[in-house]
């Protein structure tokens, strides 16, 4: 099904989407290239939660990508995310704690000037959300 937004302003779009109702309180996202994600279902995160694994996803690629050829070194890698909201509407974020883990022979400082970086610089997820007056607090487990 084609995505159906020409009622829209654009401008300066560089990302396309739409969220269907599946019935009940079930939805389902599309991005512009046709690939749909369940949201808000039994099985499927809800939208606050899929904006907690949106940081959490943003920043991993962030390191991914820092370690270049040093991934080859890499046996698993993850991001543990928790999150406190707001008891009142609008319940966002007020904090954000991740703690990665990596499992592999990388170089400690590296990563940890990675995941500053990525906070700083690179993670948009993570800059929208600290930008909306959330603390971020992070640590790394590297396990040899």
């Amino acid at each position: 099904m084609m995505l159906t937004l020409n009622h829209l302003t654009r401008v300066g779009v560089c990302m396309r989407g739409v969220v269907r109702w599946k019935g009940g309180e079930d939805l389902e996202g599309e991005n512009e290239h046709g690939v749909t994600i369940p949201m808000h279902t039994a099985d499927s995160p809800n939208p606050v939660q899929m904006v907690l694994l949106a940081h959490g996803g943003c920043t991993l690629l962030d390191i991914i990508t820092g370690l270049k050829h040093r991934m080859k070194n890499v046996r698993d890698m993850w991001i543990e995310l928790d999150a406190d909201r707001r008891e009142e509407n609008p319940r966002k974020f007020t904090a954000v704690r991740m703690k990665y883990i990596i499992e592999g022979d990388v170089p400690q400082q590296l990563v940890e000037r990675l995941i500053e970086q990525s906070h700083k610089k690179y993670c948009t997820v993570g800059a929208m959300i600290t930008d909306a007056g959330a603390s971020l607090d992070w640590d790394l487990d590297i396990r040899i």
